[in-house]
This record gives C-alpha cells, structure tokens and sequence, in this order.
C-alpha cells in the first residue's frame, strides 16, 4: 500500500465533527506516557503522515500547528491509530523535550485529589526558555 493509500484509508476511516475536526491523543511511544490532546483536521492527518511530525490545527490561531515550530520540541509519529468509532486518533510519537507549552513533560500534570486539584508535575523548562523573552504563548495549542 503506497503513502497516498495510507492517507486516503485513514481520511476514509474518520468521522470529522461539524468543524471538520478529530480529537488526538499524543502518546509516548515506549512509555505508554499520555502527553497531550490536540485537534486535527484533514490537511494536519495528511502532513502529519507525509512528514512523519506532529502536525494539528490549532483552534485558537485557526491554522495548522507543527509541534515544535516555535518550541523546538517536536513529536516524531511512530504510528497513528484510529478508534474504534472513527472519531478520534492515536498518535504513538517520540517526544523531544516536553509536551506542554507550560514546559511539562506531559498537558497532564493537574489531578484530583485530596478533595482539590493538585498539581503532579513541575514544569522543566521555563516558557521564556522554550518561546524567547518577552513572548506569550498562544495557549493551549502553543508549539
């Protein structure tokens, strides 16, 4: 099956919402670690397996998002999967650096317990760090 087939059945297997988009959860590959969800849409499917990168459409600019276009901290896909509805995707990736625009390994670091919500992981870079002083990351979807 060529690279053109590929994208075509996976187009073909997803069942976009009303805004033409699909939830995808961003795994880490050998760790099984959960480090984000992001949106994606036709054309972030289609690059993201011709270019073999984390690609997703960024709600809040309204424009595809290269993960790591910014940051440098890129995802580099081992393998996208398809639920069993069609309605969401998988992708298995090898994550340089951190995840989260608020310099966590993983968006994940909030949980609840102790009747509150408490934060489980402390950043490892600093934001200025991963996007230059003085910018502010467009959140959630930063690079």
């Amino acid at each position: 099956m060529s690279a053109q087939d590929t994208t075509a059945a996976v187009l073909a297997a997803l069942h976009f919402d009303a805004a033409g988009l699909v939830p995808a959860i961003a795994q880490q590959h050998d760790t099984g670690e959960v480090l984000m969800l992001a949106w994606m849409n036709a054309a972030a499917v289609t690059e993201t397996l011709a270019t073999g990168r984390g690609c997703y459409f960024s709600r809040s600019r309204g424009r595809l998002w290269r993960k790591g276009e910014t940051s440098g901290q890129v995802q580099r896909l081992l393998e996208l999967r398809v639920d069993c509805d069609g309605d969401a995707v998988l992708l298995l990736v090898d994550q340089t650096g951190v995840a989260c625009h608020t310099g966590r390994r993983s968006c994940f670091f909030r949980a609840a317990r102790d009747g509150g919500l408490v934060e489980i992981m402390a950043p490892e870079v600093e934001e200025g760090v991963l996007y230059g002083a003085g910018h502010t990351p467009d959140a959630p979807d930063a690079g």
